[in-house]
C-alpha cells in the first residue's frame, strides 16, 4: 500500500528541523519501502504491506522521537484517501497571485464535518469544504486578512491538523500515483 506520512511543524520558522535525506533514511531503517520525500515540510511517501494508518502514525513518531529527539505529530494517508482529497478540490482552485488554497488534514479526534462550525471563516468570504479527512480553504488573495483564518494558527483546533497548499497537494498524490504504477 501506498502512504504519505504529513509531518506537523518541521522546518518551519528554523523550529524543529530535520534533514529530509536523514528523514529519508530513518524511514526506511523503520522498515518503510521506496520512500520519497517532497519539499522540506515534512511530506514522506513510502510503501508499506504491514501496518494500519494509525500504527505507522504512532512507529513514525516515535522513530522521530528517536532519531531526531523531537516530538512530531504525524498523519498517515494511504494513497485512497488522498483520492478522496484530491477529487474533492475544485480544479479552478490553485495556489498562486490570486488565490490561497489549503488542505487542512485532520486528526482523528477533529475529523468531521461539524468541525467546519468552529473555524473562524468570515461568511462571504472564501470556501470551505468539508471531505473525509481534510476540510479543504480557498480564498482570494487580497482577502486573505479579512476572512478571518488567520485567528486559527492561535486556536486549539490548529493543534489538530496539518496544512498544506493545494498545489503541494497535488503533487504529493502525483508521487503516490508513479509509486503505485511502479508496482510498490
Amino acid at each position: 500500500m501506498i502512504y504519505v506520512a504529513l509531518l506537523r511543524g518541521i522546518n518551519v520558522g528554523g523550529n524543529n528541523m530535520i534533514n529530509m535525506k536523514q528523514l529519508k533514511a530513518a524511514f526506511e531503517r523503520a522498515g518503510m519501502i521506496s520512500v520519497t520525500t517532497y519539499i522540506n515540510s515534512g511530506n514522506i511517501i513510502f510503501a508499506d504491506q504491514e501496518h494500519s494508518p494509525q500504527e505507522l502514525a504512532h512507529l513514525l513518531q516515535e522513530v522521530i522521537a528517536a532519531e531526531f529527539n523531537l516530538q512530531i505529530r504525524v498523519i498517515v494517508r494511504s494513497i485512497a484517501e488522498i483520492r478522496t482529497v484530491i477529487a474533492a478540490i475544485p480544479d479552478s482552485w490553485s495556489n498562486g497571485e490570486q488565490m490561497k488554497s489549503d488542505v487542512m488534514f485532520l486528526w482523528d479526534e477533529v475529523n468531521r464535518e461539524s468541525v467546519l462550525d468552529e473555524l473562524p471563516l468570515k461568511p462571504g468570504i472564501g470556501t470551505l469544504i468539508y471531505t473525509p479527512g481534510a476540510v479543504l480553504y480557498a480564498v482570494e488573495r487580497e482577502n486573505v486578512n479579512k476572512s478571518g483564518m488567520t485567528k486559527l494558527v492561535g486556536s486549539p483546533l490548529y493543534r489538530y491538523m496539518t496544512v498544506r497548499n493545494v498545489n503541494t497537494t497535488r503533487k504529493i498524490y502525483d508521487i503516490m500515483l508513479a509509486a503505485e504504477a511502479a508496482g510498490e
